[in-house]
């Protein structure tokens, strides 16, 4: 059972925060955020951190200086996911702006995995067009690639690496590495998007190419802030963690998207999606555009995901958008069929006594017919119900197997792959990525004896008190605080990975409830403490809750037949009487 806590804050940044005119509810809840100044909440672009800051962007932005003068030909090699198309689409729009001869390439993972393979190396370098690219540059990748730039090196390609990913033992021999992440970078953001950080060098080359005078002719110089609807959505897609820089870039980005101003692909998946653009937040950009962009790279190919952001063509960014949200559909389809396999075959383990969840510290699982594009987002609904690491495998190349991880707060997962890859050579052919999620191959016969492996190292970091899942609240609200000018204001906010939007907890009676919409659960709540009473919504559940709940909610404002009203979004509960004192 989950145990639902309060989130502790400073008294001192609280009372800093209240005495400059914050609400005592909202210095509450950004002090809980690590909040202890006022100026950390603004948003300007003002305030985003210089890219001089960060290592080797002015001397990547040299080295591209240089090549559009030369009219040396530029590929980009993008990731197959959002943050990577987004990535692809900032660095194409820009380098075009900037007048460089720009073509970009992205690997299906299905055909040649992740990142900058030798063999991707060696597509760049014999395209059919005849096109042959001078120097490659990778988005969202290649901090890795170990073999790929030493392939590309052999051939005569520089290779320009922009990556967020952690570094293993060695960097690739690339001409210049931009990763916040980099051995002695410095730069104060280490949560910067893959997108992220094309957009800084793209920030860096646009100061060098004016110091160079490359905009005198015609006076006009670009407005990168127009690729700002991009970066905010491959940061929000890709969870990192919205520090204050990235909370700037989203919320720049947002504010495009709301003036109309964003990209005609952007605009288009809004348009798929059902949503108004003028009243989108972090909420449309992971939860409706980020699954649809994601879908190409995971049943398809990314080209799909790219061409819809690079096109200013309305009817065709229309056109792919909704290609895009065909292939989520048939995503949902899929992953719902992995799903139920998947329960069945914990329920089976658990009869069997191959796996106890109550004492079993990871779970591991495979299945020859699974699908490689949908393991991860499989493995995220296990860790989410078992509060365990999760690594799920599908079927890969030549008796191999692919696997995609995913782990709660107090597990670093690419650390714990790492030491089962020391302490057993050979067993894990390849792996990468954070603390959160990884993706890994093994040979398939050596699934049992990974699975082993893994429990060991898992059984050797984790605690029973890690196991256990801790639901974080802002607490209660009087009845003066709960209110709908205070869900306006939240809804205001960028909210996200590592600065959560907010939810609180309190004790109803449910005086009434009913399904609706056939999958949903409508309620009237009354508050323990007070006779007021409010609406609630329990989305995808239609059970009947208990008479008294301790619950916990964020708050909404609801349209409804023209009207505005505040609505509690039922995020948890738990019966009064299961409550222990």
């Amino acid at each position: 059972m989950p145990k639902i806590t309060p989130r502790s804050f400073s008294q001192h940044a609280f009372e800093t925060l209240n005495r400059n005119g914050l609400p005592p509810v909202l210095a509450r809840i950004y002090a809980a955020r690590g909040i202890e100044l006022p100026q950390q909440l603004e948003t300007e672009l003002s305030q985003l951190l210089p890219f001089v800051q960060l290592r080797n962007a002015t001397l990547m932005a040299a080295r591209l200086a240089d090549a559009i003068a030369e009219r040396k030909r530029l590929l980009v090699i993008a990731d197959y996911d959002s943050d990577g198309a987004t990535a692809c689409a900032v660095a194409i729009r820009a380098l075009r702006k900037f007048g460089a001869s720009v073509d970009y390439l992205v690997p299906n993972r299905f055909e040649y995995g992740y990142g900058l393979t030798p063999e991707i190396v060696q597509l760049a370098a014999s395209r059919g067009d005849g096109w042959r690219p001078d120097i490659l540059i990778t988005v969202d990748n290649g901090i890795a690639s170990v073999d790929g730039v030493l392939e590309a090196n052999q051939l005569g390609m520089q290779v320009l690496i922009t990556d967020h990913h952690l570094p293993g033992d060695q960097l690739p021999d690339a001409t210049v590495i931009v990763n916040p992440n980099q051995p002695d970078c410095n730069f104060p953001s280490k949560h910067l998007a893959g997108v992220g950080v094309i957009f800084y060098v793209m920030l860096a080359l646009r100061a060098e190419l004016r110091a160079r005078g490359a905009f005198l002719a015609d006076g006009k110089e670009p407005n990168l802030a127009s690729l700002l609807d991009l970066v905010a959505l491959g940061t929000v897609a890709d969870v990192v963690k919205l520090d204050s820089n990235n909370r700037i870039l989203v919320q720049q980005g947002l504010q495009r998207i709301r003036r109309g101003r964003g990209c005609a692909g952007i605009n288009a998946l809004l348009r798929v999606a059902k949503r108004d653009s003028r009243q989108a937040t972090a909420y449309e950009l992971g939860f409706m555009l980020g699954p649809r962009l994601n879908a190409a790279g995971r049943l398809d190919d990314m080209t799909l995901g790219i061409e819809c952001l690079i096109t200013d063509d309305e009817f065709t960014a229309d056109q792919i958008a909704a290609q895009l949200d065909e292939l989520n559909r048939q995503r949902r389809e899929i992953e719902a069929d992995m799903q139920q396999d998947a329960w069945v075959k914990l329920a089976t383990a658990v009869e069997a006594e191959e796996l106890a969840t109550e004492s079993a510290c990871s779970i591991c699982l495979y299945d020859p017919s699974w699908h490689q594009g949908v393991i991860g987002l499989l493995a995220s609904r296990i860790k989410e119900k078992f509060h365990r690491p999760v690594i799920v495998f599908a079927p890969g190349n030549e008796g191999q197997i692919k696997g995609s991880g995913r782990s709660i707060p107090s597990f670093h997962l690419r650390d714990a792959l790492d030491l089962v890859s020391k302490r057993h050579p050979g067993l894990i052919l390849k792996f990468g990525g954070h603390a959160a999620a990884a993706g890994l191959t093994l040979l398939e016969q050596n699934f049992e004896d990974f699975r082993a492996a893994f429990e060991q190292i898992s059984q050797s970091l984790l605690t029973p008190a890690d196991l256990t899942r801790v639901i974080e609240t802002d607490g209660d609200l009087d009845d003066a605080e709960l209110n709908l000018e205070l869900a306006r204001c939240l809804a205001e906010c960028v909210w996200g990975q590592g600065f959560p939007e907010p939810s609180f907890n309190a004790l109803f009676y449910v005086e009434n409830q009913r399904v609706v919409g056939e999958k949903h659960l409508k309620l009237r709540l009354k508050k323990f403490d007070s006779n007021q009473r409010y609406d609630a919504i329990l989305f995808f559940h239609t059970d009947l809750l208990p008479p008294r709940i301790n619950a916990v909610f964020r708050v909404q404002a609801n349209e409804y037949n023209g009207n505005t009203t505040l609505q509690l979004l039922l995020e948890h509960w738990l019966s009064i009487d299961s409550l222990t004192t």
